[in-house]
């Protein structure tokens, strides 16, 4: 086994110190006794107890979290017939047009996407709220998803939905039945993209938000600009171990169905 060298080691050492001192150190802070987030005064939870009773926050994190599940859900549908449309019916009449549609949002500076959004509401003399949010998180997390589940679609295994039709299956029930499940994976990663896309969101969301739809994003930018409160370290920090909780859930779901596959194959292979 080839020793890794000193060079390596330093490397991979200040590219993770890079990405996650940061966090780390927001994590600390957010059990910082003092109100002064600079100035250490010993470990203690009060700021969390503090948390509890800022309604205002706690109102932005509800407002965040309903419109990333809403966005994220219309999204996945949305974007996975989009990717069946791409994938399954070949070079139809508009493809070029459509698919730079469902990309755009890919290489669009976002600034752009929500000055669009916020003339289209008001062209159309919608109230800018909850709603137009959830659109507009919806027509920016889309092509993630399309993406994704396109990319599982092209190297799908066509004759299994054919087998299943050979024996009478109709077409509607085969996707339910065979081609759902097998790209279910692609269309879960799709929606967990598109859930924290929503809840990271801070540009569009601040175009298209009208009263009574303030989300966690815009709240935490509102109050920094006037100096950070330590109960913004530790709404950070509940966010971060929420993520942190889905990736190890995420993780072991799929370590259980690999190994469950495993043990299927090896079953066929007896038999």
């Amino acid at each position: 086994m080839r020793r890794a060298s000193f060079f390596n080691v330093v490397s991979v050492a200040l590219g993770l110190a890079f990405l996650y001192l940061p966090i780390a150190i927001l994590v600390i802070y957010s059990f910082n006794a003092s109100r002064l987030v600079t100035v250490w005064g010993g470990w203690s939870l009060h700021w969390y107890a503090e948390l509890l009773n800022d309604r205002a926050m706690l109102d932005a994190a509800w407002t965040s979290l309903r419109i990333a599940l809403v966005s994220a859900s219309a999204a996945t549908l949305l974007g996975t017939l989009a990717a069946l449309a791409l994938v399954r019916h070949g070079r139809f009449r508009g493809r070029v047009l459509f698919s730079g549609m469902i990309y755009a949002p890919l290489v669009m500076p976002e600034v752009i996407t929500g000055l669009a959004l916020l003339l289209l509401f008001v062209s159309l003399d919608l109230d800018r709220g909850f709603w137009t949010v959830a659109i507009a998180h919806t027509t920016l997390t889309m092509c993630f998803v399309t993406v994704i589940v396109q990319s599982r679609l092209i190297g799908f295994d066509r004759s299994l939905e054919e087998a299943a039709m050979d024996l009478g299956c109709p077409p509607f029930k085969t996707f339910l039945t065979v081609t759902l499940p097998l790209i279910a994976p692609a269309v879960a990663a799709g929606w967990m993209l598109a859930f924290t896309l929503s809840i990271d969101d801070l540009v569009i969301a601040s175009f298209t938000t009208g009263p009574g739809a303030t989300t966690l994003p815009i709240r935490i930018y509102s109050e920094v600009r006037l100096g950070v409160k330590p109960q913004i370290n530790a709404i950070c920090t509940v966010m971060i171990a929420l993520v942190g909780i889905g990736i190890v859930a995420a993780s072991l779901l799929g370590k259980r169905n690999a190994a469950r596959r495993e043990r299927g194959a090896a079953l066929g292979a007896q038999v």
